[in-house]
């Protein structure tokens, strides 16, 4: 094992603060990960992380030293592809992980395009409303809607996703249309749980450029999009949801836009990588692509 390699375990072990997910991701032994981080150790002699039976972090030492092996990482994944850049096709395998009805809806659909032109990537695509995480998962790209709550990521914004109110003819029906967030004590709505943390956000909207919310009563709670709108179509309840999720069901009257003038701020679209990977020419070429599909089937 040289000197890199043990550069690149080392860098691994504190983005999965454990040995035994590094080692994991690496396809290596639990054994060999901690010996090459012992074997740095011994060589600059300072202690560069801290273990416990929970958790592994860095000392201060091995914060300033991880800062210095990424560079050196990076600068060394660029001079292996000076020379490839301007004549080879981009190869390899790509593992993307997309929420659940973009990837269904948008991405597949339009993949065999891509892999048309790029005969030799391979790309595997988790579809998933659930956040994965990158370094453990070893995934190249995700693709996030919402808010992002890890700040170590490197992350492209991408656009935002329009948001409307809709409720089914068969739930106006019996229930009426509501005609502003002061009639929603009147309804139901549809909660939707976040499948990372469980928790159901209140019906918003904005007035006057500040978010307003309020909690709806509801009679069911789902923790996917697919749900969702099934719940929506089968009459349980109003739900808030991006324009083109529902674009289908608005075209053939199933569902209806309702309170127009109340509608939740966009959510925001963005492009996130591990902030230990350089962007391999196959990850630019695909990231590239997506953006441009995106912009042109969501309207971001």
């Amino acid at each position: 094992m040289d000197r890199i390699d043990r550069f690149r375990i080392f860098t691994r072990v504190v983005d999965c603060a454990s040995f035994t997910r590094a080692a994991n991701t690496l396809d290596l032994p639990r054994s060999s990960v901690s010996a090459a981080v012992q074997e740095l150790e011994t060589r600059l002699g300072t202690r560069l992380l801290n273990r416990t039976t929970r958790k592994v972090s860095p000392t201060h030492d091995g914060t300033a030293f991880y800062e210095r092996c990424m560079r050196l990482l990076t600068d060394v994944e660029e001079a292996e592809t000076l020379f490839l850049k301007s004549t080879a096709l981009p190869s390899g395998k790509l593992r993307v992980d997309v929420p659940g009805r973009i990837g269904r809806i948008i991405i597949a659909p339009a993949l065999p395009e891509f892999l048309d032109r790029y005969r030799d990537i391979h790309v595997e695509i988790g579809m998933t409303d659930r956040a994965v995480h990158l370094v453990e998962d070893n995934i190249d790209c995700a693709l996030r809607v919402g808010p992002l709550r890890d700040s170590g990521l490197i992350a492209r914004s991408i656009g935002e996703l329009r948001l409307i109110n809709v409720a089914s003819r068969e739930y106006i029906k019996n229930h009426g249309r509501p005609r502003s967030p002061v009639s929603l004590q009147k309804h139901w709505a549809v909660g939707y749980a976040s499948p990372s943390t469980g928790r159901v956000d209140d019906w918003e909207w904005i007035d006057n450029g500040e978010v307003r919310s309020c909690a709806v009563p509801r009679r069911v709670t789902v923790n996917s999009a697919e749900g969702y709108i099934a719940c929506c179509l089968a009459g349980l309840g109003l739900i808030q949801i991006p324009a083109y999720d529902v674009k289908e069901y608005l075209a053939s009257g199933e569902l209806v836009e309702v309170m127009r003038e109340h509608r939740a701020a966009p959510m925001p679209i963005t492009l996130v990588y591990p902030h230990r990977r350089h962007l391999s020419r196959r990850l630019q070429v695909f990231t590239d692509w997506l953006e441009g599909l995106l912009k042109k089937e969501i309207a971001i």
